[in-house]
């Protein structure tokens, strides 16, 4: 616990900085927690990352981030796509078409989530903090109150502790906290609308949670990665907000 307590403080001294401060400093913060995240994938899969596939996936992951038109990240996707096919091809399937659909999911999963991370910093730093407060408050809720009062586990086979009251405990806490920030910094323009947002958002979190737990159950590691210790990897935090920010990022865009 201390070892993740250290971590987390530092860890949040050299992140929110960054983020309040925003511009470059937050795009190269991005790249790098991307990066380290399709890093931890591609491990996790037991594929070497000084391949082509994996060269290709990372300078795909690269262009991805960049700010630019929408419609340009789709061609960056099929173009790495036609790539990987053709080397499946190349390599006489050494390199297999699963092998392809997985760096393109992968790619999709990073690329998307920080692509928004990004987009979503762009709109305003209320949203970003929104985003963190809620997650927090879903993951902390979820924790403790499942700790308490939980009995009917929610997916036991993908995460054995995971409870049904906790999953609902930590939506909770979510709608609290939520409202605390909206009343303390008004940011949004339909309180009504929030709370909504902020249930959908909650639940998704929780998905991206276990999406993540199911990964790593799948290729039989315990964390993501080790380069946050106490915590696992960038994926092991940011599991979550991977889910969310698209989907915040869209509420945005359609608001």
């Amino acid at each position: 616990m201390k070892q993740r307590i250290v971590t987390a403080v530092i860890a949040a001294s050299v992140f929110l900085p960054i983020v309040i401060y925003g511009q470059w400093p937050f795009l190269v913060l991005t790249y790098a927690l991307a990066t380290i995240g399709l890093f931890e994938l591609i491990r996790m899969k037991r594929m070497s990352v000084f391949s082509f596939p994996s060269v290709v996936s990372f300078l795909s992951l690269w262009l991805f981030l960049y700010p630019h038109e929408h419609m340009i990240n789709i061609w960056i996707l099929i173009i790495s796509l036609f790539l990987l096919l053709i080397y499946t091809v190349i390599s006489k399937n050494a390199f297999t078409f699963d092998d392809a659909a997985f760096m393109v999911a992968a790619l999709l999963y990073v690329g998307v989530g920080f692509y928004s991370f990004v987009q979503v910093r762009e709109a305003g730093l209320s949203y970003i903090f929104y985003a963190l407060f809620l997650i927090w408050a879903t993951d902390s809720g979820a924790y403790f109150i499942g700790r308490a009062f939980g009995k009917r586990k929610l997916w036991e086979h993908i995460s054995p502790n995971k409870t049904v009251e906790g999953a609902i405990g930590g939506i909770v806490c979510a709608l609290v906290v939520v409202s605390i920030y909206e009343w303390l910094s008004p940011f949004s323009p339909s309180f009504l609308m929030l709370l909504i947002a902020t249930v959908i958002l909650s639940v998704f979190g929780q998905l991206g949670d276990l999406v993540e737990s199911a990964f790593k159950r799948h290729y039989g590691v315990k964390d993501s990665g080790a380069i946050l210790p106490g915590h696992g990897g960038i994926l092991d935090r940011f599991d979550s907000l991977l889910f969310i920010l698209p989907i915040l990022h869209l509420f945005y865009l359609v608001a």
